[in-house]
Protein backbone atom coordinates (compact mmCIF):
# COMPACT_ATOMS: atom_id res chain seq x y z
CA UNK A 1 0.00 0.00 0.00
CA UNK A 2 1.48 3.17 -0.73
CA UNK A 3 2.62 6.00 1.93
CA UNK A 4 0.39 8.77 2.97
CA UNK A 5 0.73 11.97 4.71
CA UNK A 6 -0.65 9.77 7.43
CA UNK A 7 1.89 7.66 8.03
CA UNK A 8 4.25 8.96 10.41
CA UNK A 9 5.54 12.78 11.36
CA UNK A 10 8.49 12.02 8.55
CA UNK A 11 5.59 12.25 5.77
CA UNK A 12 3.79 14.84 7.08
CA UNK A 13 6.54 17.07 7.72
CA UNK A 14 8.12 16.35 4.54
CA UNK A 15 4.73 16.90 2.87
CA UNK A 16 4.16 20.31 4.46
CA UNK A 17 7.87 21.77 3.78
CA UNK A 18 7.06 21.08 0.43
CA UNK A 19 4.30 22.90 0.22
CA UNK A 20 5.89 25.97 1.71
CA UNK A 21 8.75 25.79 -0.40
CA UNK A 22 11.51 24.74 1.66
CA UNK A 23 14.64 22.91 1.46
CA UNK A 24 15.40 20.43 4.85
CA UNK A 25 18.39 23.20 5.28
CA UNK A 26 16.17 26.13 5.08
CA UNK A 27 13.62 24.18 7.26
CA UNK A 28 16.39 23.46 9.58
CA UNK A 29 17.68 26.64 10.32
CA UNK A 30 14.40 28.22 10.53
CA UNK A 31 13.37 26.03 13.30
CA UNK A 32 16.52 25.96 15.00
CA UNK A 33 17.18 22.11 14.79
CA UNK A 34 20.07 19.90 13.35
CA UNK A 35 19.18 18.70 9.15
CA UNK A 36 20.16 15.38 10.18
CA UNK A 37 16.82 15.22 12.42
CA UNK A 38 14.96 16.52 9.48
CA UNK A 39 16.58 13.97 7.40
CA UNK A 40 16.23 11.32 9.39
CA UNK A 41 12.79 11.77 9.83
CA UNK A 42 11.64 12.40 6.12
CA UNK A 43 13.53 9.42 4.93
CA UNK A 44 11.50 6.89 8.23
CA UNK A 45 14.38 6.08 9.52
CA UNK A 46 13.39 7.50 12.74
CA UNK A 47 9.15 7.73 13.69
CA UNK A 48 9.49 10.42 16.23
CA UNK A 49 10.86 13.53 18.23
CA UNK A 50 10.38 15.31 21.11
CA UNK A 51 7.76 17.48 21.57
CA UNK A 52 10.06 20.41 21.58
CA UNK A 53 11.55 19.64 18.75
CA UNK A 54 8.44 19.08 16.68
CA UNK A 55 6.98 22.72 18.12
CA UNK A 56 10.01 24.27 16.88
CA UNK A 57 9.25 22.73 13.25
CA UNK A 58 5.60 23.46 13.02
CA UNK A 59 6.57 27.08 14.52
CA UNK A 60 9.08 27.99 11.39
CA UNK A 61 6.12 25.72 8.93
CA UNK A 62 3.52 27.92 10.46
CA UNK A 63 0.85 25.23 10.96
CA UNK A 64 -0.46 23.74 14.62
CA UNK A 65 2.21 21.41 16.01
CA UNK A 66 -0.17 18.45 16.16
CA UNK A 67 -0.23 19.14 12.18
CA UNK A 68 3.15 17.09 12.12
CA UNK A 69 2.41 15.03 15.46
CA UNK A 70 -0.59 12.68 15.83
CA UNK A 71 -1.68 9.98 18.93
CA UNK A 72 0.28 7.41 19.24
CA UNK A 73 -0.62 3.95 19.36
CA UNK A 74 -1.61 2.75 22.79
CA UNK A 75 0.53 0.50 24.67
CA UNK A 76 -0.33 -3.52 24.39
CA UNK A 77 0.01 -6.07 26.75
CA UNK A 78 0.15 -5.69 30.09
CA UNK A 79 1.98 -3.18 32.39
CA UNK A 80 5.79 -4.12 33.99
CA UNK A 81 6.06 -5.03 37.68
CA UNK A 82 5.45 -3.62 40.03
CA UNK A 83 2.74 -1.56 37.80
CA UNK A 84 0.85 -4.64 37.01
CA UNK A 85 -1.37 -5.08 39.88
CA UNK A 86 -2.65 -1.33 39.76
CA UNK A 87 -3.59 -1.52 36.48
CA UNK A 88 -6.01 -4.52 36.55
CA UNK A 89 -7.15 -3.24 39.60
CA UNK A 90 -7.91 -0.57 36.90
CA UNK A 91 -9.17 -2.05 34.66
CA UNK A 92 -10.56 -5.44 35.75
CA UNK A 93 -14.44 -6.11 37.38
CA UNK A 94 -14.39 -5.64 40.55
CA UNK A 95 -13.75 -8.99 42.85
CA UNK A 96 -15.53 -10.51 45.68
CA UNK A 97 -13.63 -9.75 48.90
CA UNK A 98 -14.21 -12.09 51.71
CA UNK A 99 -14.42 -9.61 54.16
CA UNK A 100 -16.76 -6.30 52.68
CA UNK A 101 -14.63 -3.36 53.54
CA UNK A 102 -16.14 -0.10 54.95
CA UNK A 103 -15.76 3.77 53.75
CA UNK A 104 -14.51 4.67 57.53
CA UNK A 105 -11.53 1.92 56.64
CA UNK A 106 -10.80 2.61 53.00
CA UNK A 107 -10.79 6.71 54.00
CA UNK A 108 -8.15 6.23 56.65
CA UNK A 109 -5.59 4.81 54.44
CA UNK A 110 -6.24 7.97 52.16
CA UNK A 111 -3.02 10.23 53.96
CA UNK A 112 -1.02 7.01 53.63
CA UNK A 113 -1.68 7.08 49.98
CA UNK A 114 -1.54 10.53 49.38
CA UNK A 115 2.13 10.89 51.63
CA UNK A 116 3.62 8.56 49.16
CA UNK A 117 1.92 10.00 45.92
CA UNK A 118 3.40 13.67 47.06
CA UNK A 119 6.62 12.17 48.57
CA UNK A 120 6.99 10.28 45.25
CA UNK A 121 7.99 7.10 46.25
CA UNK A 122 6.90 5.33 43.63
CA UNK A 123 7.64 1.68 44.81
CA UNK A 124 5.35 2.70 47.98
CA UNK A 125 2.68 3.97 46.38
CA UNK A 126 2.52 0.85 43.86
CA UNK A 127 1.72 -1.15 46.92
CA UNK A 128 -0.79 0.73 48.38
CA UNK A 129 -3.03 1.73 45.56
CA UNK A 130 -4.11 -1.39 44.22
CA UNK A 131 -5.37 -3.26 46.94
CA UNK A 132 -7.21 0.00 48.27
CA UNK A 133 -8.76 0.39 45.11
CA UNK A 134 -9.87 -3.34 45.38
CA UNK A 135 -11.79 -2.65 48.52
CA UNK A 136 -13.05 1.25 47.30
CA UNK A 137 -14.46 -0.97 44.28
CA UNK A 138 -16.49 -3.20 46.62
CA UNK A 139 -17.99 -0.06 48.61
CA UNK A 140 -21.91 0.94 48.01
CA UNK A 141 -22.66 3.75 45.67
CA UNK A 142 -23.21 6.60 48.85
CA UNK A 143 -21.41 9.98 48.30
CA UNK A 144 -19.43 9.22 50.86
CA UNK A 145 -17.95 6.18 49.13
CA UNK A 146 -18.03 8.22 45.40
CA UNK A 147 -15.82 10.68 46.81
CA UNK A 148 -13.19 8.24 48.38
CA UNK A 149 -13.33 6.17 45.22
CA UNK A 150 -13.10 8.98 43.32
CA UNK A 151 -9.62 10.59 44.66
CA UNK A 152 -7.97 7.08 44.54
CA UNK A 153 -8.98 7.13 40.76
CA UNK A 154 -7.54 10.09 40.34
CA UNK A 155 -4.12 9.18 42.28
CA UNK A 156 -3.80 6.28 39.96
CA UNK A 157 -4.62 8.05 37.08
CA UNK A 158 -1.92 10.76 37.94
CA UNK A 159 0.74 7.81 39.10
CA UNK A 160 0.02 5.95 35.77
CA UNK A 161 0.19 8.64 33.40
CA UNK A 162 3.50 9.36 35.26
CA UNK A 163 4.94 5.89 34.19
CA UNK A 164 3.68 5.65 30.78
CA UNK A 165 1.10 3.21 30.80
CA UNK A 166 -1.80 5.90 29.51
CA UNK A 167 -4.28 3.20 28.69
CA UNK A 168 -4.70 2.15 32.03
CA UNK A 169 -4.52 6.04 33.17
CA UNK A 170 -7.21 7.13 30.90
CA UNK A 171 -9.66 4.48 31.97
CA UNK A 172 -8.98 5.81 35.75
CA UNK A 173 -9.72 8.64 34.95
CA UNK A 174 -12.64 8.17 32.70
CA UNK A 175 -13.95 5.94 36.12
CA UNK A 176 -12.80 8.85 38.38
CA UNK A 177 -14.99 11.84 36.87
CA UNK A 178 -17.77 9.30 36.53
CA UNK A 179 -17.58 8.59 40.61
CA UNK A 180 -17.18 12.67 40.90
CA UNK A 181 -19.75 13.87 43.71
CA UNK A 182 -19.22 17.51 42.83
CA UNK A 183 -17.87 20.11 40.13
CA UNK A 184 -14.30 20.65 42.04
CA UNK A 185 -13.36 16.97 41.96
CA UNK A 186 -14.43 16.78 38.63
CA UNK A 187 -12.87 19.86 37.55
CA UNK A 188 -9.64 18.72 39.59
CA UNK A 189 -10.11 15.18 37.77
CA UNK A 190 -10.25 16.67 33.92
CA UNK A 191 -6.88 18.76 34.81
CA UNK A 192 -5.40 15.15 35.67
CA UNK A 193 -6.06 14.15 31.94
CA UNK A 194 -5.62 17.30 30.17
CA UNK A 195 -2.10 16.54 31.62
CA UNK A 196 -2.20 12.42 29.72
CA UNK A 197 -3.18 13.94 26.76
CA UNK A 198 -0.23 16.48 26.28
CA UNK A 199 1.74 13.64 27.10
CA UNK A 200 0.10 11.78 24.36
CA UNK A 201 0.76 14.61 22.28
CA UNK A 202 -3.09 14.79 22.10
CA UNK A 203 -2.90 18.81 22.29
CA UNK A 204 -5.95 19.77 20.51
CA UNK A 205 -7.96 17.48 22.74
CA UNK A 206 -6.08 19.17 25.49
CA UNK A 207 -6.70 22.60 24.87
CA UNK A 208 -10.58 22.31 23.98
CA UNK A 209 -10.89 19.71 27.04
CA UNK A 210 -9.51 22.96 29.69
CA UNK A 211 -10.92 25.40 27.25
CA UNK A 212 -14.33 23.96 28.03
CA UNK A 213 -14.14 23.38 31.41
CA UNK A 214 -12.25 26.17 32.60
CA UNK A 215 -15.29 28.35 30.38
CA UNK A 216 -17.82 26.57 32.34
CA UNK A 217 -16.14 26.76 35.70
CA UNK A 218 -15.22 30.41 35.74
CA UNK A 219 -15.84 31.97 39.08
CA UNK A 220 -17.30 35.39 40.20
CA UNK A 221 -13.69 36.62 41.13
CA UNK A 222 -15.31 38.71 43.81
CA UNK A 223 -16.86 35.97 45.66
CA UNK A 224 -14.73 33.22 43.86
CA UNK A 225 -13.26 30.54 47.09
CA UNK A 226 -9.26 29.77 47.36
CA UNK A 227 -11.02 26.00 45.70
CA UNK A 228 -12.71 27.36 42.90
CA UNK A 229 -9.65 29.91 41.86
CA UNK A 230 -7.42 26.93 42.49
CA UNK A 231 -9.05 24.59 40.00
CA UNK A 232 -9.86 27.26 37.75
CA UNK A 233 -6.65 28.09 37.87
CA UNK A 234 -5.21 25.25 36.72
CA UNK A 235 -7.16 24.62 34.25
CA UNK A 236 -5.97 27.53 32.56
CA UNK A 237 -2.46 26.72 33.05
CA UNK A 238 -3.63 23.68 31.25
CA UNK A 239 -4.84 25.86 28.16
CA UNK A 240 -1.80 27.65 28.10
CA UNK A 241 0.15 25.02 28.50
CA UNK A 242 -1.36 22.70 25.20
CA UNK A 243 -2.01 25.98 22.98
CA UNK A 244 1.78 26.89 23.70
CA UNK A 245 2.69 23.50 22.20
CA UNK A 246 -0.02 23.33 19.47
CA UNK A 247 1.68 26.75 17.95
CA UNK A 248 -1.43 28.79 19.17
CA UNK A 249 0.51 31.75 21.01
CA UNK A 250 -2.45 34.32 21.23
CA UNK A 251 -4.57 31.41 23.31
CA UNK A 252 -1.85 30.40 25.60
CA UNK A 253 -0.78 34.20 26.52
CA UNK A 254 -4.51 35.13 27.28
CA UNK A 255 -4.64 31.58 29.33
CA UNK A 256 -2.09 32.84 31.19
CA UNK A 257 -3.05 36.22 32.05
CA UNK A 258 -6.49 34.87 33.82
CA UNK A 259 -4.34 32.25 35.63
CA UNK A 260 -2.07 34.71 36.79
CA UNK A 261 -5.08 37.16 37.86
CA UNK A 262 -6.59 34.02 39.37
CA UNK A 263 -2.90 33.63 41.36
CA UNK A 264 -2.56 36.82 42.53
CA UNK A 265 -6.28 36.82 44.10
CA UNK A 266 -5.05 33.64 45.49
CA UNK A 267 -2.50 35.34 47.41
CA UNK A 268 -0.33 32.71 48.56
CA UNK A 269 1.01 29.31 47.38
CA UNK A 270 -1.83 26.52 48.15
CA UNK A 271 -0.46 23.18 49.47
CA UNK A 272 -1.13 20.65 46.81
CA UNK A 273 -4.23 18.41 47.49
CA UNK A 274 -6.64 20.99 47.94
CA UNK A 275 -8.41 20.14 46.04
CA UNK A 276 -6.03 19.91 42.58
CA UNK A 277 -3.12 17.11 42.84
CA UNK A 278 -0.49 20.23 42.69
CA UNK A 279 0.59 22.81 44.52
CA UNK A 280 -1.38 26.32 43.47
CA UNK A 281 -0.19 30.19 43.43
CA UNK A 282 1.87 32.40 42.21
CA UNK A 283 5.16 30.74 42.69
CA UNK A 284 3.45 27.51 40.46
CA UNK A 285 2.28 30.18 37.71
CA UNK A 286 5.57 31.46 37.75
CA UNK A 287 7.26 27.77 37.07
CA UNK A 288 4.82 27.56 34.21
CA UNK A 289 5.19 31.05 32.93
CA UNK A 290 9.10 30.41 32.86
CA UNK A 291 8.44 26.94 31.07
CA UNK A 292 7.52 29.15 28.18
CA UNK A 293 11.41 30.04 27.62
CA UNK A 294 12.02 26.17 26.68
CA UNK A 295 9.40 25.88 23.85
CA UNK A 296 9.98 29.08 22.11
CA UNK A 297 13.94 28.75 22.68
CA UNK A 298 14.51 31.24 25.18
CA UNK A 299 16.26 29.31 27.67
CA UNK A 300 17.62 33.15 29.09
CA UNK A 301 14.29 34.07 30.34
CA UNK A 302 14.22 30.38 32.46
CA UNK A 303 16.99 31.39 34.31
CA UNK A 304 16.30 34.89 34.85
CA UNK A 305 13.19 33.31 36.50
CA UNK A 306 14.79 30.43 38.56
CA UNK A 307 17.46 32.93 40.01
CA UNK A 308 14.22 35.14 41.26
CA UNK A 309 12.39 31.92 42.38
CA UNK A 310 15.41 30.03 44.43
CA UNK A 311 14.61 28.90 47.31
CA UNK A 312 10.52 30.25 46.98
CA UNK A 313 7.65 28.36 47.44
CA UNK A 314 8.09 24.54 48.57
CA UNK A 315 11.22 22.97 46.77
CA UNK A 316 9.59 19.00 47.17
CA UNK A 317 6.75 19.29 45.08
CA UNK A 318 6.23 18.37 41.72
CA UNK A 319 5.66 21.43 39.79
CA UNK A 320 8.99 22.24 41.57
CA UNK A 321 11.08 19.45 40.29
CA UNK A 322 9.71 19.94 36.66
CA UNK A 323 10.50 23.67 36.89
CA UNK A 324 14.47 22.33 37.61
CA UNK A 325 14.47 19.91 34.80
CA UNK A 326 13.44 23.08 32.81
CA UNK A 327 16.54 24.61 34.77
CA UNK A 328 18.63 21.88 33.41
CA UNK A 329 17.49 22.04 30.17
CA UNK A 330 17.89 25.58 29.98
CA UNK A 331 21.76 25.46 30.54
CA UNK A 332 22.12 22.80 28.47
CA UNK A 333 20.57 24.86 25.43
CA UNK A 334 22.90 27.26 26.10
CA UNK A 335 25.96 25.26 26.12
CA UNK A 336 26.23 24.81 30.18
CA UNK A 337 26.81 21.39 30.92
CA UNK A 338 28.08 21.28 34.12
CA UNK A 339 25.64 24.14 35.60
CA UNK A 340 22.80 21.46 34.03
CA UNK A 341 24.37 18.26 35.58
CA UNK A 342 24.27 20.40 39.28
CA UNK A 343 20.54 21.04 39.00
CA UNK A 344 19.57 17.35 37.69
CA UNK A 345 21.60 16.29 41.03
CA UNK A 346 19.65 18.17 43.19
CA UNK A 347 16.48 16.58 41.76
CA UNK A 348 17.91 13.32 42.38
CA UNK A 349 18.89 14.23 46.01
CA UNK A 350 15.48 15.17 46.64
CA UNK A 351 13.53 12.70 44.42
CA UNK A 352 15.06 9.99 43.16
CA UNK A 353 12.53 7.66 41.94
CA UNK A 354 10.24 10.53 40.41
CA UNK A 355 13.40 11.45 38.50
CA UNK A 356 13.91 8.03 37.27
CA UNK A 357 10.44 8.22 35.45
CA UNK A 358 10.91 11.14 33.55
CA UNK A 359 11.37 10.77 30.09
CA UNK A 360 12.35 14.45 29.92
CA UNK A 361 15.01 14.16 31.95
CA UNK A 362 15.84 10.71 30.15
CA UNK A 363 16.25 13.35 26.91
CA UNK A 364 18.36 15.89 28.69
CA UNK A 365 20.66 13.49 29.68
CA UNK A 366 20.32 11.71 25.72
CA UNK A 367 21.35 15.83 24.31
CA UNK A 368 24.08 15.63 26.66
CA UNK A 369 25.90 12.90 26.03
CA UNK A 370 25.38 13.32 22.26
CA UNK A 371 26.98 16.71 22.45
CA UNK A 372 30.15 15.64 24.55
CA UNK A 373 32.88 14.07 22.98
CA UNK A 374 33.64 12.70 27.29
CA UNK A 375 32.00 12.26 29.92
CA UNK A 376 32.28 13.07 33.45
CA UNK A 377 31.37 10.33 36.19
CA UNK A 378 28.95 12.78 37.60
CA UNK A 379 27.29 12.62 33.88
CA UNK A 380 27.56 8.82 33.83
CA UNK A 381 25.58 8.46 36.96
CA UNK A 382 23.01 10.43 36.34
CA UNK A 383 22.25 9.03 32.52
CA UNK A 384 22.41 5.73 34.74
CA UNK A 385 19.50 7.16 37.30
CA UNK A 386 16.79 8.46 34.89
CA UNK A 387 17.24 4.90 32.85
CA UNK A 388 19.17 6.29 29.72
CA UNK A 389 19.12 3.45 26.76
CA UNK A 390 22.83 2.54 26.52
Amino acid sequence: MPSTPEDHIGDRLKAVRKRRGLTQRELAKAAGVSLSLISKLEQGELTDTRMESAHAMARALRVPTTALIKRPEPEAGPAPEPWRPLQKAVQDPPVELDEAPTVEGVAARLPEVRAAYFGNRMAELAGLLAPLLRDADALDDAPEARAVRAQLLQIAGSTLTQVHQYDAAEIALSRALDTATDRLRAASVVTTWTWLFMRQGRLSEARELATRWADDLEPRMSRATQEELTVWGWLLLQVSAAALRDNRDGEAQDAMRLARAAAVLTGREVPRGAPVLATWGPVTVAYKTAERGIVTGRPDTVLKTAERLHQTGPTDSTEHHRHRLDVARAHLMMRQCDEAVSVLQGVRERAPEWLAQQKYARDIMGDMVTKRRTLTPDMRELADAVNLPL
